[in-house]
């Protein structure tokens, strides 16, 4: 994942998506489908590994792996953000608006819909997809945005704010939609018991440990060497790291999981079904929002990609702490990744290709461009 700052023509972007991207990141889903099948065969074949992995825990149901894995993945995103320009995105309220609506009030009810209309006859499935539909996303996502071109300090701010959000909010919305509203309209219900601590320590080591330290490094950076020698020299040389880190968490979390997903492929398929409409559904309508509202690209592509995200660490780690690791509540938790990360690589691509299409560059007068015009 490139991060050089660069002079680009009208051209230059006009050219096919492909034929802009690093050899690196040309063949990103090649490596994500490549990981995600070397940590199922891992968990499969190999006797022990998952026990292994899941033997330290930086919180109830996410290993210390993932931890680190997620760390590393989520540091070079945040260190690149200029954290001096948040106010930008503060004063549009149309953005911020518009994604606590999608994120707290679309997003919860449309995975209770999928879920109860694709799984009536699986109360656990059910129940573990609305857990992740709750989760907003608070990580990856920032992969994602970065990716697709989008808007980085938009991104800090949406994700901070999901987070707190998610502190405030998580045990409530569980309530309403597992008791409540499923008794209103005659359905079984379902309880979900867990604490504003438990959520309040997801949020805190998932976010606020790689937030910290990317804002003391662009701080510290710029201090020391300066703006140019930092987002020129710097940035580029951490940048790979958040796609091994992605690669890495990817890894290990179809490790730990990896037995349970291969023995119950036909279970997996129906988890897939209404995960897959999510994304899809979540991930257009933000950007169809965005663009009906005049944003930007790059901040037409955050709404999206943060509204289509979810935080499958905080999903998997209530469902656990909540119904057992064996649970089928746990495996709809685990499943969501699997679908996830595919579907949203797929996704960036999509959102590169509609710039095009709807985001027409200047043909007169070239333009200058922060580095993240190509994945």
């Amino acid at each position: 994942m490139s991060d050089t700052v660069t002079e680009r023509s009208a051209h230059d972007l006009d050219a096919p998506v492909v034929a802009r991207l690093s050899r690196l990141d040309r063949f990103l889903p090649v490596w994500i489908l490549a990981a995600m099948a070397l940590g199922l065969l891992l968990g499969r074949f190999v006797p022990g590994i998952a026990g292994v992995l899941d033997s330290a825990h930086v919180t109830t149901g996410v290993s210390a792996p993932i931890f680190v894995g997620l760390l590393v993945m989520m540091y070079p995103v945040l260190a690149k953000v200029r954290y001096g320009q948040l106010d930008r995105v503060t004063r549009d309220t149309r953005l911020l608006v518009s994604s606590l609506v999608l994120n707290w009030l679309v997003g919860p009810a449309l995975m209770f819909t999928l879920a109860w209309l694709l799984l009536a006859d699986q109360p656990a499935y059910r129940t573990g997809l609305i857990i992740v539909g709750l989760a907003r996303c608070i990580a990856m996502v920032l992969i994602w945005n970065d990716l697709s071109g989008g808007d980085c300090e938009a991104g800090a701010v949406l994700v901070a704010l999901n987070s707190l959000f998610q502190i405030v909010a998580f045990a409530g919305l569980g309530w309403f939609y597992l008791q409540v509203l499923p008794g209103w309209l005659g359905l079984d219900t379902a309880g979900l018991h867990v604490s504003v601590g438990t959520i309040a320590a997801s949020v805190a080591i998932f976010l606020g440990i790689p937030l910290v330290a990317g804002f003391l490094t662009r701080v510290l950076g710029e201090r020391a060497r300066g703006r140019e020698w930092y987002e020129a020299r710097f940035l580029p040389k951490i940048g790979p790291w958040a796609l091994i880190g992605l690669l890495f968490t990817i890894v290990v979390l179809f490790a730990l999981q990896g037995d349970t997903i291969t023995r119950q492929p036909g279970d997996v398929a129906r988890i897939a079904v209404p995960l897959l409409a999510y994304f899809a559904l979540m991930w257009t309508g933000g950007f169809a929002l965005g663009r009906s509202l005049g944003l930007p690209y790059p901040r037409t592509a955050t709404l999206a990609f943060t509204a289509a995200g979810n935080n499958f660490e905080l999903a998997i780690a209530v469902a656990i702490g909540v119904f057992g690791v064996t649970s089928g509540e746990a495996l709809a938790g685990v499943v969501g990744p699997l679908i996830e990360v595919p579907v949203l690589v797929a996704l960036v691509y999509v959102a590169l290709w509609a710039r095009r299409l709807f985001y027409p560059v200047p043909t007169k007068h070239p333009r200058s461009t922060t580095a993240r015009e190509s994945i």
